[in-house]
């Protein structure tokens, strides 16, 4: 299996995203500019990742894109899934008319618990525990740390 680039772009605009927190507004422009993303295909990409709920899309002068969930809500697999639809490793896992074998059929077996495993991984990478490493955010001026409202709190 291997991301697309539609996935990979996803990736790097809610990572980008992420880094500055929910709430503020962050333009287009300036996301594909310090992510190299294709702004046609940031947008794209930017509409799929609204209709799951992961960002708001502004529109008007002063639009852009905006976090809509914190980072320490929003996994791997939601933005790589919102994209690209679930993630399957094979058609006999996806579609049952794909093989005429057994469900039981070991490597059948093999391909559904590889699947399960991955999507657990990517379910268990929040972009906050992402973030603690700022190496994918490498272009432009890094962001003051995201800090959760609850640590703020007591901080």
């Amino acid at each position: 299996m291997r991301l697309t680039r539609a996935g990979e772009y996803a990736v790097r605009c809610v990572l980008y995203l992420a880094d500055r927190g929910p709430g503020p507004v962050i333009s287009r422009k300036q996301i594909a500019q310090e992510m190299d993303i294709p702004p046609h295909f940031l947008s794209k990409i930017a509409q799929q990742l609204a209709r799951e709920g992961i960002i708001e899309i502004v529109q008007g002068a002063r639009g852009g894109f905006r976090l809509i969930v914190a980072p320490e809500e929003v996994t791997l697999l939601q933005v790589v899934e919102a994209v690209i639809g679930e993630i399957f490793l094979n058609d006999c896992v996806m579609r049952a008319d794909a093989c005429h074998r057994s469900y039981g059929c070991s490597v059948h077996t093999i391909w559904d618990e590889a699947r399960s495993q991955l999507r657990g991984f990517l379910r268990e990478a929040t972009f906050a525990k992402l973030l603690m490493d700022k190496s994918c955010i490498t272009t432009g001026e890094i962001a003051e740390e995201y800090v959760p409202p609850a640590k703020k709190a007591s901080a």
